[in-house]
């Protein structure tokens, strides 16, 4: 009797799978105060919207000694990220922030800002700089501003913006500085 193994579940969760999803439940818990999807009230956004010097500001954020110890610890582990000691020796006179940290929750406050771009924020490149570092207790917001928005020639159902963001913190002191280019779709 020539017996066929069983068909795969395409529903079951392999155990690598299953890890992924608790270290991903760890790092970003359902629980978070900062939400994941924008309030239904809030407009979705079109390149006709993008106008030139049109402004958005996000919600704060505070940055913790625990928040930037964990970033540290996964993506930027250098001691004057991990250790209050170490800092307090180095350049910055205290634990300080990676700026990809700094980046990150840039993206997060952006994601989750007035500013809703049908089918999300897909950045086309940019610069970036951090003219001071984000220190534990910091609190930070974002102000963009629209400084170009123009239609591509190749496909007019879509354009690309480009705007200026800058990451303040409680004392309006910028920690970071970004001019990133967006592709919005058109309208029509």
């Amino acid at each position: 009797m020539n017996r066929e193994p069983p068909a795969p579940n395409p529903d079951a969760q392999s155990h690598e799978d299953a890890l992924l999803d608790e270290e991903l439940e760890e790092t970003f818990p359902a629980s978070d105060p900062i939400p994941w999807v924008h309030d239904p009230r809030t407009p979705e956004l079109y390149l006709e919207d993008f106008t030139v010097g049109r402004r958005f500001t996000s919600a704060t954020f505070e940055v913790t000694a625990r928040d930037i110890k964990e970033f540290a610890a996964r993506f930027d582990p250098q001691p004057f990220h991990l250790d209050d000691a170490a800092a307090r020796r180095s350049m910055f006179g205290a634990l300080a922030a990676s700026g990809w940290h700094t980046a990150s929750v840039t993206m997060r406050l952006l994601v989750t800002s007035p500013m809703r771009v049908p089918g999300g924020l897909i950045g086309l490149g940019g610069e970036i700089s951090w003219p001071r570092p984000t220190y534990a207790g910091d609190v930070l917001h974002v102000e963009s501003e629209v400084v170009e928005a123009k239609r591509t020639r190749s496909k007019p159902d879509r354009g690309i913006v480009t705007m200026r963001h800058q990451t303040k913190n409680q004392r309006a002191e910028v920690v970071q500085s970004a001019l990133i280019k967006i592709i919005v779709p058109s309208r029509g």
